[in-house]
């Protein structure tokens, strides 16, 4: 059996007296597109960069198909990667970036014009670098990650700058990737596009992985903690509720509104029902990304603006 895509293992990385890495430990698997997310400071640019070999560890491996980085041959034919769409010299031409990355590692021209063609740069690949918009930087970067066509991919924020056409064809573009069997390493801070792309979630919070699931999973059990119930009889509901052993809010007493948490919403009904109480709605919160995103990384945000009113003040 071959080795997973990138195996991350207790990664410890000090910069002077800041933790950056506190045993970061994540698998990404081949054929999923696994998105890699987390506040300022959570420590995934440093994970990547140490994926790279272009940072050191105090302790822990980083292994790109059991094997580090600095052990690869001609790397882009194991790994591509995007980290600053910004890194290319201005005066050469999309096609003479692209050219010189694939002379470094023994690539053909037609290797490149292939991959201009697969991020849609053919009709300003000989156009410099530098009149180029962060969209197609981004498009650039991502073609020059694909040369190698690599069994493995990492890019870190490929959304920023992206137009709405641009966003649309990248959510595509990486779960194209992974259906060819590729294992794909996505960092983002968008959870919109992060919902509608990613299959698996790391979420790092302060130098470590604080989830590690299923995005799918991460939503169903999000959205099963909470039960939205209408009831005219709202405090008696409440109270069979809570003899139930659920947990009951009342956010919404003029409309006989409850919140319940601690009871899935079939078992509501047929507590209600049992009891005879009247109801118009039992309704299943639908959790979505950002709220499962927003609860986890709730004690691990570094920095944390004042709310509107206070700041006003």
């Amino acid at each position: 059996m071959s080795a997973p895509g990138i195996v991350v293992a207790g990664l410890r990385k000090r910069y002077g007296p800041v933790l950056a890495l506190d045993g970061m430990s994540f698998t990404v698997r081949p054929g999923a597109v696994t998105g890699f997310v987390g506040p300022n400071g959570a420590g995934k640019s440093t994970t990547m960069r140490v994926i790279l070999g272009l940072d050191a560890v105090d302790a822990g491996t980083a292994l790109i198909g059991g094997r580090p980085y600095r052990a690869l041959r001609r790397p882009l034919n194991h790994i591509g990667s995007l980290l600053d769409a910004a890194a290319l010299h201005p005066a050469r031409t999309g096609r003479g970036h692209l050219l010189w990355l694939a002379h470094s590692q023994g690539l053909t021209a037609r290797q490149v014009d292939r991959v201009i063609d697969l991020v849609g740069l053919g009709p300003v690949a000989r156009r410099r670098a530098g009149g180029y918009s962060l969209g197609m930087r981004q498009r650039l970067g991502i073609a020059g990650a694909l040369l190698g066509d690599p069994p493995i991919v990492m890019l870190d924020e490929p959304f920023n700058g992206m137009d709405p056409d641009g966003i649309v064809w990248m959510r595509g573009f990486l779960r194209s990737l992974a259906a060819q069997g590729r294992a794909v390493l996505v960092s983002s801070h968008l959870m919109s596009e992060m919902q509608g792309t990613a299959d698996h979630l790391v979420v790092a919070g302060r130098g470590r992985a604080i989830a590690d699931a299923g995005v799918a999973d991460l939503i169903a059990a999000a959205s099963e903690n909470r039960v939205t119930v209408r009831t005219p009889a709202w405090t008696h509901a409440a109270k069979v509720l809570v003899r139930a052993g659920a947990s009951v809010a009342a956010p919404g007493r003029d409309t006989g509104t409850l919140i319940v948490t601690g009871l899935p919403a079939d078992r509501i009904v047929m507590l209600l029902g049992q009891s005879g109480l009247p109801f118009s709605e039992v309704s299943a919160h639908r959790a979505t990304l950002e709220d499962v995103y927003l609860e986890l990384t709730r004690e691990a945000v570094e920095f944390r603006a004042a709310a509107p009113t206070e700041a006003a003040r």
